[in-house]
């Protein structure tokens, strides 16, 4: 029989403490990932928000956007083992997972060694991950909820934190394919990373085409990572809040009294959607430099934390509706 120990609760002394150390940390991150990554605050902000709850986050849009600088820059800022996927038609499970080999010692007796495979990282990153097969990206499923896989009946644990930022291009072209509903709702948010504005890419031009290159430079360790993520987990949530989230998801669901959602959404959100809402907010209250999430926050993350989570029906479609467009009119109606 286990026996779960809780952790004793802070003081409202020490909660402020942590958090303005954790608000100094948050800080040199931010300044750090900033000289390397120009513009696209608000992607940073998510996927920063996405790593400081202890999640995933599927990153979204069209090629030469800096996804991957973006994922490679964080690995190094935030002091973690990172490791690069390409996924490709042809990548295989245990490309990702490893496998087992069969060894000879001197007197010929056989055995089996588990190999790792490149999963057995603190920061993977799955490059274009909707160019594998259904098979292969099932591979992932295991690991992002359970931070743990399972070769030949035996369970190997995930060097932690484990995270997961996994690039998309959402351009239909041949060789690629739609993830699995179950896959997209482990993401706990999808980030969309639009063309940047003017003055970002101005600077972009002039920095990044002369002899020198900006890099990055390390700032936390992943040790302190789990402490602040530990640190959100405990951050109080208002009742308002709380009601707003649930009203929010609930209401983003067909057949739970919204007249909207019944005639354009085909399924919604689960809870796992309650559970991203709520520990993204309280990410995202301490990245602003505040010690409790609010209704703003709830608003602010329905789109990324809803629309992977939910499939409108195909009159809505025909209409030229979006899960943006759904999304953004519960939000505003909600709390």
């Amino acid at each position: 029989m286990s026996v779960t120990i809780k952790e004793p609760a802070l003081s409202e002394t020490q909660m402020v403490a942590q958090a303005e150390a954790a608000l100094a940390d948050i800080s040199k991150v931010r300044d750090a990932v900033g000289k390397v990554i120009f513009g696209q605050e608000s992607v940073v902000e998510r996927t920063m928000v996405a790593l400081l709850a202890g999640g995933h986050a599927l990153l979204v849009g069209v090629p030469g956007l800096a996804k991957t600088k973006l994922v490679e820059t964080l690995g190094v800022v935030l002091g973690l083992d990172g490791r690069r996927i390409q996924f490709t038609p042809d990548l295989m499970p245990s490309d990702i997972i490893g496998s087992e080999v069969m060894d000879q010692d001197e007197k010929g007796t056989r055995s089996f060694r588990f190999i790792r495979g490149p999963i057995f990282a603190q920061l993977l990153m799955a490059d274009e991950i909707n160019r594998a097969s259904p098979r292969t990206q099932s591979a992932l499923l295991q690991s992002m909820q359970e931070y743990h896989v399972t070769v030949a009946g035996q369970r190997h644990d995930l060097p932690a934190p484990f995270h997961v930022l996994a690039t998309q291009n959402p351009l239909e072209q041949e060789g690629t394919y739609p993830l699995p509903e179950a896959q997209l709702d482990r993401f706990l948010m999808q980030v969309d990373i639009l063309y940047p504005e003017l003055a970002a890419e101005r600077r972009i031009l002039l920095e990044t085409t002369g002899v020198e290159d900006a890099t990055a430079e390390n700032v936390l360790s992943a040790t302190r990572l789990r402490e602040i993520q530990t640190l959100i987990r405990r951050m109080p949530v208002p009742e308002s809040v709380v009601e707003a989230i649930l009203s929010l998801v609930r209401s983003a669901r067909p057949e739970q009294g919204n007249a909207e959602t019944d005639k354009h959404v085909s399924w919604g959100p689960g809870p796992r959607a309650s559970q991203a809402l709520t520990l993204c907010a309280r990410a995202r209250a301490l990245f602003d430099g505040r010690l409790a999430p609010s209704i703003d926050d709830v608003r602010a993350l329905a789109e990324p934390v809803l629309q992977h989570r939910m499939a409108l029906t195909f009159a809505a479609r025909a209409e030229g509706m979006s899960v943006r467009d759904v999304v953004a009119k519960l939000a505003k109606a909600a709390g």
